[in-house]
């Protein structure tokens, strides 16, 4: 099968083209597996992590990629759950001990990290950890809500709103402008305020039916009961705890912070951003559970799914597109029809 191979981990400046086109053995699915050929894949920013070092995989070389939509080609001996043919996804989570704390256990493994991922024709993973996708969703549009997605559920679960609550979003790439839609959607009478770097990106996420969009810096109408921050640095986490309102709770959905603005944390000053109870609570990972939940919800809705296609051999193409900056909605590998 055709896949990107990982051999070296390092800076995309230094080097921005980490992944190799290769031809690698069809992998087999074991008892419990299946094996999916592999129509799209997601590129996510945690990638960038993984490629740069930050996070960097356990063994080398590696296929990246997590966010996977495909159909069963074959099944271990003990999978039964799916039909060959059926149409699945598979996000970050590969396998892990099947609890309700299972994104944050020792046995958690990731997709395209500690396991061949879906930046190729065909990958395994077990049964249990794949899911349905709905026919609301094409494969491009299916792919992005394997993670990005599923983990913008997962953090506005955490933010505890009640509906009428006024939701901030700081960021508005992949996950935001999902996130936006389905609070629009659970939570109708809850005002939608996205705080966001771009014009471009600010004017989205008013087409996408945000109530307000401005500067980090900038006042929000009313201070918001919950902030979502899907952002690598600390400007917006700072700017976001003063904006809260009392009682309010910050949801960090990111899987990492950078140092580059470390240093404001010095100013953080108790009784402007963290006085009358307000709550900071982070996202690590999801569960299956998460995947399986969301999905129904987001063909409901429906998710409005902004994307932008490559071929699988231009991997490193969008990589470098996705490491500037440029994005507008999820960034897709088309692998095979």
């Amino acid at each position: 099968m055709r896949a990107m191979l990982l051999h070296a981990t390092g800076s995309l400046e230094a080097n921005p083209k980490p992944l190799v086109l290769a031809d690698v053995e069809d992998p087999s699915p074991a008892d419990d597996e299946i094996l999916i050929r592999v129509a799209a894949c997601g590129v996510c920013h945690t990638e960038l992590d993984e490629i740069e070092g930050r996070m960097p995989p356990p063994d080398l070389p590696v296929i990246p990629g997590h966010e996977v939509v495909g159909r069963v080609v074959a099944a271990g001996r003990n999978a039964r759950r799916f039909r060959l043919q059926d149409r699945v996804g598979v996000g970050w989570i590969h396998s892990s001990d099947g609890t309700d704390s299972e994104n944050v256990s020792p046995a958690f493994r990731a997709t395209g990290r500690d396991v061949n991922g879906g930046y190729a024709e065909l990958m395994t993973v077990p049964e249990a950890y794949a899911a349905p996708v709905p026919d609301e969703f094409g494969d491009i549009e299916a792919a992005p809500l394997m993670c990005a997605g599923a983990v913008g559920y997962r953090s506005l679960r955490l933010a505890g709103l009640v509906n009428g609550d006024a939701l901030g979003l700081t960021g508005f790439g992949g996950s935001g402008h999902l996130v936006l839609q389905m609070a629009r959607h659970l939570y109708p009478d809850s005002p939608v305020f996205v705080f966001a770097r771009s014009d471009r990106e600010r004017r989205f996420a008013l087409e996408l039916g945000a109530h307000w969009s401005g500067d980090t810096e900038e006042l929000p109408p009313e201070a918001p009961k919950a902030i979502i921050d899907t952002t690598p640095v600390w400007k917006p986490v700072i700017a976001a705890l003063e904006r809260l309102q009392p009682g309010g709770r910050l949801v960090i959905n990111a899987i990492r912070k950078e140092d580059s603005d470390r240093e404001l944390l010095a100013g953080i000053r108790y009784e402007d951003h963290l006085w009358l109870e307000k709550e900071i609570k982070t996202v690590a990972n999801v569960t299956h559970r998460d995947l399986s939940e969301f999905l129904p919800i987001a063909a409901a809705v429906p998710l409005h799914v902004e994307t932008q296609s490559y071929p699988l051999e231009a991997a490193n193409a969008a990589l470098n597109d996705l490491r500037r900056g440029d994005i507008r909605g999820a960034k897709v590998l088309t692998i095979s029809s």
